[in-house]
């Protein structure tokens, strides 16, 4: 089951388990989508993998399984 990190790793950008807009690796390393498309070219800066779009969890499985609260921040917030 996917940890659904709530926050993008480099900007801190909120990233709801039921909203779109988020790309994880392989590792489930976490971004928003302008980090993911503009500033990392859907490459994660961690491992190099691929960054793929993550699905949205919804309804009674969100309830069930809620996501992660820790935030995860790989370098210093990233003004826009």
């Amino acid at each position: 089951m996917l940890a659904m990190k709530q926050s993008c790793e480099r900007c801190e950008a909120n990233l709801p388990a039921d909203l779109d807009g988020a790309f994880i690796c392989s590792f489930e390393c976490t971004f928003c989508r302008p980090c993911a498309e503009e500033a990392l070219s859907m490459r994660c800066p961690n491992c190099g993998g691929m960054l793929v779009e993550r699905p949205v969890r919804t309804g009674a499985a969100l309830r069930r399984h809620p996501p992660d609260e820790d935030r995860v921040l790989i370098r210093p917030p990233v003004t826009r």
